[in-house]
């Protein structure tokens, strides 16, 4: 009841001052237009037409929703909104002035003073709204200065464009945060000692370490929407030199509608500083949301970090229903758990089951009836794979082999294969399951209705057992971090980036096609380190790193094409086509059959012994013990 009361009183406060404001403006327009002698029977005029405007004015002001502005956050969208309800009351006198008989004169106002009461009323209700709003923001600034002196924060805004300009919006009205905009860094000439939201350009990126002295700089932001990973290297290695931390806001693709939240603002991150720009895909496309809209999708593996992030943005794209099967209970519950009421559209299906059992997929194909597969299961750990060699065969050829036969059986639309670039010429186990695989899609492609396609990327960025988490575990202990070889370099995406592709070649892969991303030049696992040592707080001399020798299986560097293989584009960029090869293979059936009957005698010397008669590329090493 209180609370109301004091909305109650706080809004006939703004009414009073408005009819103050407007009374003042028409007043002051007869005022002007007769030099300060206003005729009786103008006189008259104004009184009789004075609390009728008065009150339209206030009446359009409730009707457009003004008074429910909230002075503090006025912005130039609701200083529209006033002009609006401006307008009709202005209008409506022109239209009097110029239609109406000669003998109604009381309604007859001058032009002259109609255009300077519009004028002044607008001047004057957008100004004691933009003072009150610099009032409040000073007050609290001060508040906050008296109070918190001891932990207000100095800051340099890296980029004086959009996005710097939301940036600096958002911390003035957020003045509890304890942010003081010190100033701008931006490297184009022009906006040199330029203003923006009273906050000056000071200088460019080389002048970041003179201004953090002068200053006392505490932390700078990165506020360039569309920023190459090479300019964060380079501006994260100048903040760093200059010893104070760095943040970034997001990239374009996580801003929401445009504005920039105190919120997103982030610790700059190891994708940040790829040896290349992140490949910004859109699969909100209407070609891949009319390809996925109202569709039952099964994804295989889906409790893994592929998976899951394929089954939330296909979510975005409104599937009917979305199946989920994987044999590992608690991933399976974790990603059910969140996808579950984010759309009441979307059926969610959580089913536990091992791809290795036919029987079992077998009825989840008569029940669910998907129109669309997606298979990311697989065992992918390279050196562990080196030594459960038959295990690898059975979950990722035997259990590619089944879904496809069954995709064929049951007339699916479309199936995506998940590979690898260890599948290019490989020397490991894993890489070799992954390219007969492929061949596998190839050979059923070519004899079946079903549109088959693979999707083949590099290392993913923050995957389970990848690089960069087990990178994470050695620097918070200090060290040391265990590199294989200080030669290693490797192709680097975002899981995002891994899943935009998988979803996009989802809606025009077929025949087979192995469709590849454009992924830039390799990344030096030494640099990726150094990188992260650093994001981490350390410097590179405060956490070792210890090479300790390649493991079994692994490359020095991966390929993403064999020489066989031509590139074509496709109609996204930054992703093309590998077609299909001539394979000097007779029977890939008959050496996938032998293959499953080797894993299941538990015959990893057999299984190696095709790896290197088939026509797969394989330049493993393996030896008996792994």
């Amino acid at each position: 009841m209180k609370f109301h009361f004091k909305v109650l009183m706080k809004d006939i406060n703004q009414f009073c001052i408005d009819a103050i404001i407007f009374s003042f403006s028409l007043f002051a327009a007869y005022l002007i237009r007769f030099e300060g002698i206003i005729p009786g029977i103008v006189l008259k005029q104004f009184l009789t037409l004075l609390p009728y405007i008065v009150i339209a004015r206030i009446v359009l002001f409730q009707i457009f929703s003004v008074y429910k502005i909230v002075w503090r956050y006025i912005s130039i969208q609701d200083a529209l909104r006033m002009i609006k309800g401006l307008l009709p009351v202005t209008g409506l006198l022109s239209l009097a002035r110029y239609l109406l008989p000669a003998k109604l004169f009381m309604l007859k106002v001058p032009i002259s003073i109609i255009v300077l009461e519009f004028l002044l009323v607008t001047l004057g209700t957008l100004g004691m709204r933009m003072i009150r709003r610099i009032w409040a923001e000073s007050a609290a600034r001060n508040g906050l200065t008296q109070e918190r002196q001891e932990i207000i924060k100095k800051i340099l805004l890296i980029g004086a464009g959009d996005a710097g300009n939301l940036v600096v919006k958002e911390l003035k009205q957020r003045v509890d945060l304890g942010f003081h905009v010190v100033g701008f860094i931006d490297d184009d000439p022009h906006k040199l000692s330029t203003v923006i939201q009273g906050i000056r350009v000071l200088g460019n990126s080389a002048a970041i370490p003179r201004l953090a002295g002068k200053y006392k700089i505490d932390e700078a932001i990165i506020s360039i929407a569309n920023a190459s990973s090479r300019d964060i290297r380079n501006l994260v290695e100048i903040c760093e030199g200059a010893g104070i931390k760095v943040r970034i806001i997001p990239g374009l693709f996580e801003l929401l509608d445009g504005r920039v939240t105190v919120n997103a603002i982030r610790e700059v991150k190891i994708e940040d500083l790829l040896g290349r720009n992140i490949v910004k895909m859109d699969p909100r496309r209407s070609e891949v949301v009319q390809h996925y809209r109202g569709r039952k999708i099964m994804v295989t593996g889906a409790g893994g970090s592929i998976g899951s992030e394929l089954c939330r943005q296909l979510c975005m794209l409104k599937p009917s229903e979305i199946v989920l099967v994987d044999k590992d209970e608690n991933s399976i519950f974790e990603i059910d758990n969140e996808l579950q009421g984010r759309s009441a559209e979307i059926r969610v299906v959580p089913l536990i089951a091992n791809i290795k059992n036919q029987t079992r997929l077998a009825q989840i194909f008569a029940k669910n009836k998907p129109d669309i597969i997606f298979h990311a299961a697989a065992h992918k750990h390279v050196p562990l794979m080196e030594r459960n060699v038959s295990e690898a065969i059975l979950n990722n050829v035997k259990g590619t082999v089944e879904l496809a036969r069954l995709a064929d059986l049951h007339h699916i639309e479309k199936f995506i294969f998940i590979s690898s670039d260890k599948a290019v010429n490989p020397t490991s186990v894993m890489g070799a399951t992954k390219r007969i695989g492929e061949m596998i899609i190839q050979d059923i492609a070519s004899k079946s209705a079903t549109q088959f396609s693979c999707v083949r990327f590099g290392n993913v960025l923050g995957s389970r057992g990848s690089v960069i988490p087990l990178f994470q575990k050695q620097i918070a202990r200090g060290g040391p971090v265990t590199i294989t070889h200080p030669d290693m370099r490797r192709f680097f995406m975002s899981i995002s980036e891994a899943v935009q592709l998988i979803i996009q070649a989802g809606s025009i892969g077929s025949n087979g096609e192995i469709l590849v991303l454009d992924m830039g030049k390799m990344v030096p696992i030494v640099g990726l380190a150094k990188d992260l040592i650093r994001l981490s707080g350390f410097n590179e001399e405060d956490v070792e790193i210890r090479f300790t020798g390649l493991r079994p299986g692994e490359k020095l560097y991966e390929e993403i094409l064999v020489d066989q293989e031509r590139d074509q584009t496709t109609t996204f960029e930054k992703i093309f086509i590998a077609p299909p090869t001539e394979s000097d293979l007779v029977d890939i059936q008959k050496w996938v059959e032998t293959l499953i009957g080797a894993a299941e005698r538990s015959q990893d010397e057999e299984i190696v012994r095709c790896f290197r008669e088939m026509n797969i590329g394989y330049q493993g090493k393996w030896r008996t013990n792994g």
